[in-house]
């Protein structure tokens, strides 16, 4: 690895810190270890839009937007195996074998379909169910290890620059999947994807090196613990606070992909438009996957540019003027809004336009917020709660959808009625952020031990 620069002394800001100072209160000595952090989250994101536009394209294509939203309840009966088997984990090892080995482990599986696809398998349901297990699990394991490495002080400072390399991150992965996806095809995509996270792999190694050689107190030497054996539901369940903040993610998550299922569905009837008489059954295929890859990877495009200049202008400031408690109301504001103007102008266009600006606002600020509320809380809560928070609520309001989608497909709903049942859970969202903002207000004001012990 490169040699890194000298560590610079207590007080004095080097150069980067300087630059970076401009879209953060970086202060000195945080500078390299930042910058590592964004630069993996970077390429973690690349990695996973780069794997997820191939997923849309080969579920919607093979299957249909229907099958792609049931297929959330099997994601979310995998996590209930998989989420106790990664905390058995977590509590046998140290913090890097368990980033490393759980990174891997999904590597591992790429190679798998790649091997099954191209040899004539249809995958997109199995991928599907994967992409949604592997992308939930290894973006909530990285903002586990940052929170384990910061103070709450240093993250709220520090994470809006850090969460800067997830939105360049998702912005050029869309980008360059769009621009290439007809001439790679989604099995070199997968390739391309799995060499990414090798690279975050090592990169996590080396900041995991850096901060034991600096020995930052007790933290440096907790790293080298393996976690309490609690599990991650014991965790959420007996914690008002993190029941709440699941509460609150499976909320958001159900919003997010009802809207996404709209989106999808008009989507296919748009690629199958494009489908003309004269082309045989494996040209029709190719240009209804060519199609719908093209499209959205277009809107992920958009909404990851977006997302990049709402984290590199806006969400440090946020924080500063109204804090992570008050940037909680942002999202479901905004989604209020634009699934009340579908009711009204329920049209491909309108759909497009609110998805960008819900999606760009979700992956920027919210998501900054929702790494930022485990900050207060233990260990054990950052790597196994907030795997449960950010895996299986996740994936049980994808399966809350799936049953929403069924519904209403059976009862004939149309673009405005699943704008209608948006608007409905959207207003239960702001009554979880009301709880969360009540909740982290008390444990923020106590003494470290004290917090901790309520998380």
């Amino acid at each position: 690895m490169p040699q890194e620069p000298t560590p610079i002394s207590a007080g004095t800001k080097g150069p980067l810190e300087k630059l970076l100072s401009l879209f953060a209160p970086v202060k000195a000595g945080e500078g390299f270890s930042a910058l590592l952090l964004a630069l993996n989250v970077f390429l973690l994101l690349s990695a996973y839009y780069i794997l997820k536009v191939v997923r849309d394209a080969l579920i919607l294509a093979e299957s249909g937007a229907e099958v792609a939203s049931y297929s959330a309840a099997g994601q979310a009966v995998l996590l209930l195996l998989v989420v106790p088997a990664y905390g058995a984990f977590a509590s046998k090892v140290n913090r890097i074998r368990l980033v490393s080995w759980a990174t891997l482990f999904f590597v591992s599986h790429l190679a798998i379909f790649f091997a099954l696809g191209n040899a004539g398998y249809r995958v997109g349901i199995a991928y599907y169910l994967w992409v949604g297990i592997f992308n939930v699990f290894v973006v909530a394991q990285f903002w586990a290890f940052a929170n384990d490495i910061y103070t709450e002080e240093q993250g709220k400072r520090l994470f809006p620059m850090i969460g800067v390399g997830a939105s360049l991150g998702a912005w050029v992965g869309t980008t360059v999947v769009t621009r290439t996806f007809r001439q790679t095809g989604p099995y070199v995509a997968m390739v391309i994807a799995a060499v990414i996270l090798v690279l975050c792999v090592l990169i996590t190694v080396w900041v995991n090196q850096r901060e034991a050689r600096r020995g930052l107190s007790v933290k440096s030497k907790d790293a080298e613990k393996p976690l309490g054996k609690e599990g991650g539901f014991s965790l959420v369940l007996k914690s008002p606070y993190l029941r709440a903040i699941a509460l609150l993610i499976l909320l958001l998550n159900l919003v997010n992909t009802t809207g996404g299922y709209v989106l999808n569905s008009l989507v296919e009837s748009a690629a199958d438009a494009q489908v003309t008489a004269g082309m045989t059954e494996e040209e029709r295929e190719e240009e209804r996957v060519a199609f719908m890859g093209e499209f959205l990877g277009g809107v992920y495009a958009w909404v990851n540019l977006l997302g990049l200049l709402i984290q590199l202008f806006l969400v440090s400031r946020i924080f500063q003027f109204i804090g992570v408690r008050g940037a909680l109301f942002i999202l479901p504001c905004i989604a209020l809004g634009g699934y009340s103007l579908l009711v009204a102008m329920p049209l491909l266009t309108i759909v497009r336009f609110v998805k960008i600006a819900e999606n760009s606002t979700d992956y920027s600020l919210m998501n900054t917020v929702r790494h930022a509320l485990f900050l207060p809380t233990s260990r054990e809560a950052k790597y196994k709660a907030k795997q449960v928070v950010d895996t299986f609520f996740v994936r049980l309001g994808d399966m809350l959808q799936a049953g929403i989608v069924f519904g209403g497909v059976y009862l004939g709903f149309g673009v405005r009625q699943f704008a209608m049942v948006n608007v409905c859970f959207v207003v239960l969202w702001l009554v979880m952020a009301v709880v969360i903002y009540r909740e982290h207000k008390k444990i923020s004001g106590e003494e470290k031990e004290g917090l901790r012990a309520a998380a």
